[in-house]
């Protein structure tokens, strides 16, 4: 069980008042909150050990080259990487996305064939659209049902021997659906396809191994997971590293420079040209040092109540309905009212103090397969509490019955 009372003292944001009314913020699919220990790291971070890294031989260039790498085997030791140097830092999500899209461009030809998922977030589609564009290679597309499941059936009758790779996310930023991924995987292997998969929604709610899972890939952002903004984990086999050019040049990815030729350092620095968000990177490992703290088992656990919970509160109100009702689901509650437009319901709740997401979410074709023009989403995290679902709900009666 967790100690709700401790874990909310930890995010001082949580007591302040919006618009004269306590914080509800039911917004953690775009970003998560951050705790004291993780701003404090931040500031003591420039306070104590500011300088350039990998460079100095002066001791706070070497007390900061140690803190950022020692962050790196947080991570590698967080999703269970087999070697140290398969973990890239990049700037977020989208970052790694097109650092291993922009490596494929030097490995595809046209007939060859990419396969993403309906329910991709753009940053998840647009990278691998301008690669085709570049390439000649085709996009394909996996189907979803109205649930929004994936239909695996179309995915068998899609992957063949010019599936080069396929990129998916793990949990929908904008329905919730946990992917079945471990599945897609392997029968992407089968024909001999890399797998690239977006853990961005994923790694806030679960741990992922990714040697069990044998992915090729797998990206996530910090900031979703109590961490800075700026900062972003880019896992890949060593093997499949090695393929791929690196995606900028510049300081610290090189070996030697001349003005004949240019030699390429080895793994990770050959993907992190100049200087990195150190203060980021590191902090980074302190946000999942807490989380790990407070053990994922807990929170999955208390979050499938807070989903549960919402859903039914929700689904009491008349007229709503709820997108996104796959069996496997993270907690996420996409949904409008009848009649009503999914910003007006936004802005309604705001004034009352609480914090959802209205628009497409980034994920617009999940929006033109429901036909609507976008919706209202409440995503919750382990910091969140019944009450302010309460709260919501009667948020979202008002709103109705000021709208009707």
């Amino acid at each position: 069980m967790l100690d709700l009372q401790k874990i909310r003292a930890d995010f001082p944001i949580l007591t302040q008042k919006v618009n004269g009314k306590p914080l509800v913020y039911f917004d953690n699919a775009a970003t998560s909150q951050k705790p004291q220990v993780v701003i404090d790291a931040l500031s003591t971070y420039y306070q104590t050990i500011n300088a350039n890294i990998h460079r100095g031989v002066h001791t706070l260039s070497q007390l900061a080259t140690n803190a950022y790498e020692a962050s790196r085997s947080t991570i590698q030791q967080h999703v269970n990487a087999k070697l140290l140097h398969e973990i890239i830092f990049t700037s977020g999500t989208t970052h790694a996305i097109n650092i291993v899209a922009n490596g494929f461009a030097s490995l595809l030809k046209s007939g060859d064939e990419v396969l993403v998922s309906a329910m991709e977030h753009h940053s998840n589609i647009v990278p691998w659209q301008m690669l085709c564009e570049k390439t000649g290679a085709k996009l394909l597309v996996i189907p979803m049902d109205e649930n929004g499941d994936l239909l695996l059936t179309e995915y068998d009758r899609l992957l063949s021997e010019r599936t080069k790779i396929v990129a998916v996310n793990h949990i929908s930023n904008a329905l919730g659906t946990i992917n079945p991924i471990d599945l897609l995987i392997a029968k992407a292997h089968q024909v001999g396809a890399a797998v690239l998969i977006d853990g961005a929604q994923a790694v806030p709610h679960l741990k992922p191994d990714v040697q069990e899972l044998n992915c090729d890939f797998y990206v996530f952002s910090g900031h979703k997971i109590c961490g800075p903004t700026g900062t972003g984990i880019l896992y890949g086999k060593e093997s499949w590293l090695n393929k791929l050019p690196p995606y900028q040049g510049g300081g610290e990815m090189i070996a030697t420079v001349t003005f004949e030729k240019t030699t390429y350092a080895a793994l990770p620095h050959k993907f992190e040209a100049g200087t990195p968000n150190i203060a980021g990177g590191i902090v980074l490992g302190k946000a999942i040092d807490y989380l790990n703290e407070i053990g994922f088992e807990a929170i999955q656990q208390y979050e499938s109540e807070l989903l549960a919970y919402g859903t039914e509160k929700l689904l009491a109100i008349e007229g709503l309905k709820i997108y996104g009702t796959a069996r496997r689901k993270a907690s996420v509650i996409s949904f409008n009212i009848e009649g009503i437009h999914p910003y007006d319901i936004g802005s309604i709740v705001d004034k009352l103090g609480i914090a959802v997401r209205t628009g497409h979410h980034c994920a617009q074709p999940i929006m033109d397969f429901y036909n609507v023009p976008g919706t209202v989403r409440a995503s919750f995290a382990f910091y969140n509490t019944k009450e302010e679902i309460d709260a919501l709900v009667e948020a979202v009666k008002k709103a109705k019955l000021m709208l009707s």
